[in-house]
């Protein structure tokens, strides 16, 4: 199935019932991936500013909360004061030393705490995660959804993933195993 018939198919999954109360899945509220080819990207992003602004209307009973991991590690850096640093750690350390600083900044706890406090703030009922692949390697997929569940399990995640979700493992831009995640539904089959 092409990616404009999958992501057609997203609006349909969270306005069911069964989406909110995790119906189907063991009665406890759904992690989903929507996983999709990296090269379909940008219209993944579109159709996720789509899905927004349809969701802005009162009758679907729906309030999405969007989570874009880059963006985030952008803001808490410029919180901390540190980000026209990670700039000059580049040029005088390198790549390796920025790495390294920067993986040890992004820690998973940062995210879950912002994810969980906004979320509940805003009284969203269904979360967004997005900007998985810009923040690779610095932040990791598979750490961000085991820490979240965790801490929110009443509301319905949605990750979207580019790269391979087989129920088993994720696979970054299919090309990056990361490690093995199964507590995640697919969202939308791909056929």
């Amino acid at each position: 199935m092409n990616i404009n018939k999958r992501l057609n198919k997203i609006k349909d999954k969270i306005i069911d019932p069964k989406f909110i109360e995790g119906y189907g899945l063991g009665n406890e509220v759904g992690y989903y991936i929507f996983d999709y080819d990296p090269q379909d990207e940008l219209i993944v992003r579109e159709h996720i500013r789509t899905l927004k602004r349809i969701f802005k209307r009162e009758r679907y009973n729906r309030k999405v909360i969007e989570f874009d991991l880059y963006d985030m590690l952008i803001t808490f850096a410029k919180e901390k004061n540190i980000f026209e640093k990670i700039f000059e750690v580049e040029e005088k350390e390198g790549r390796d030393h920025l790495y390294i600083a920067l993986t040890a900044f992004a820690k998973p706890d940062i995210f879950i705490e912002r994810i969980v406090k906004d979320t509940r703030k805003v009284e969203a009922n269904v979360v967004f995660i997005t900007g998985v692949g810009k923040v690779y390697p610095f932040v990791r997929s598979h750490t961000i959804l085991n820490s979240l569940q965790e801490k929110m399990d009443d509301i319905p995640v949605i990750m979207f993933y580019p790269g391979k979700y087989d129920g088993l493992s994720l696979n970054l831009f299919n090309q990056f195993m990361d490690e093995n995640y199964y507590r995640a539904f697919q969202l939308v089959d791909h056929k």
